[in-house]
Order: structure tokens, then sequence, then C-alpha cells
């Protein structure tokens, strides 16, 4: 954007008078538009990254767009195409292509819809100076030859310990109550812990909110993607 910004107003203002305002130098200007005019000057690593997204959207779509990175990985090196599969897997995500997955998809987190959420009090420093100072609570998956069960646990963030947990194979506000009621019967059901755990319903559910009210908990829920 700022180099065809450059291009755009250049003739009228100079690419050094622009660049003393954009948080660009003029060399990096030049050597931009140095490599678009002599494309086979650039470095042999994107010369090659260009090569292999050709090479792995074909195999990608002549296996119905279902193959995976080990897959199209597989197949590269059956066609004498050598590369890492970590290369493949960095230009799939690059081409925005993945593949076809076995099995159904596990969500652990479901946003809730309520407007009065407890406020970060974390805001990502997950630092304690003593015991029973910050714990943290998630959940996540586990895939079983019967299915995936759920797992929730609550961790003391100052010795890094699991002081609560429990495994079910259904997502419901139980699942997190019981593990917290685990936490609370191992520390001897400690005053004034802060308590982090993501926007998900379990978390911000009435039956979870009023427990961690009666245990004297300072509730805290972190941001969108944190």
């Amino acid at each position: 954007m700022m180099v065809g910004f450059i291009d755009q107003h250049c003739k009228t203002y100079g690419v050094e008078s622009i660049c003393k305002v954009l948080p660009i130098a003029p060399s990096t200007y030049y050597r931009f538009r140095h490599l678009l005019n002599h494309p086979n000057k650039r470095s042999k690593r994107i010369l090659r990254d260009e090569m292999l997204e050709v090479e792995i959207q074909r195999i990608f779509e002549e296996n119905r767009q279902v193959y995976g990175a080990h897959k199209i990985w597989k197949q590269l090196n059956r066609e004498q195409i050598r590369t890492a599969r970590c290369t493949v897997e960095r230009l799939m995500r690059k081409l925005k292509i993945e593949g076809v997955r076995r099995g159904r998809r596990c969500k652990t987190t479901i946003p809730s819809d309520l407007a009065d959420k407890p406020l970060d009090l974390v805001n990502r420093q997950f630092q304690a100076t003593r015991p029973n100072q910050l714990w943290v609570a998630d959940i996540t998956y586990v895939a079983t030859w019967s299915g995936f069960v759920y797992v929730a646990f609550v961790v003391d963030v100052f010795s890094r310990y699991i002081v609560g947990w429990r495994v079910l194979k259904t997502m419901q506000t139980d699942l997190v109550l019981d593990a917290l009621e685990q936490a609370l019967w191992a520390r001897g059901k400690p005053k004034g812990v802060i308590h982090h755990s993501d926007r998900g319903s379990q978390y911000l559910s009435i039956r979870y909110s009023e427990r961690l009210n009666e245990a004297g908990f300072n509730a805290s829920v972190g941001s969108v993607g944190d």
C-alpha cells in the first residue's frame, strides 16, 4: 500500500519527501520497485515458494480438495519435487487451503451472548507471587475410540499445578463446576482468588458465577482472541 501511494504521488512530492512521513526508507522503496521490474532477482526462497504454490494448488485440485499437508507432501516427493512438510504446511496456510478432516470438529469455546461480563483482571499477565492468588480455567477435548471427551481443568498459576479437573462426554456447566469444586476442596476453600477464564458460556453461566461469588472469588474473563 505504501509503495502504491509513493508511486501515485512521487512526481509531485518526490520519493524522499514522502518517505520522511511514511514509515518506509527510500532504499526499501527502490529495492521493491527494482524487484518488481526484475522478478528473477528475487531470493531463491521466494522463487521456489512460487513454484511450490502452483504444484500444491494443482495436487489439491486434482484430489477433489480433500488432501491435507501430509498427503500433498507425500505426492510432491513421489513426483520428485523434494521439499519439507513444514514448507507445505506454511504455503497451504498462505494459500488458505486445508484438507478435509475425519470426524466432527470439536469446539470448546461457545461465546456467551451476555452483555454484562466480568472484566479482564489479568490482561495476559499470567504471573503470581503466592499460591491461590490466580487460578486459570479452561476446557479441552481428547479423541478416544468411543468419541470425544471433554476435560475441564483449573490451574494455580503460581505452581503451574492442576488443582481441579473433570472429564465428561458432554460440555455442560456441570463439567466446569465439578472441576472448580475439586479445586476448592483440594486447596481448603481459599478466599480472594482471581479466577480467569475465556468467554465460554459455561464459565459465564448463572450457576458458575454464583459459585464463584459464594467462594469469595474475583471473576475475570479474557478478551476476544486471548
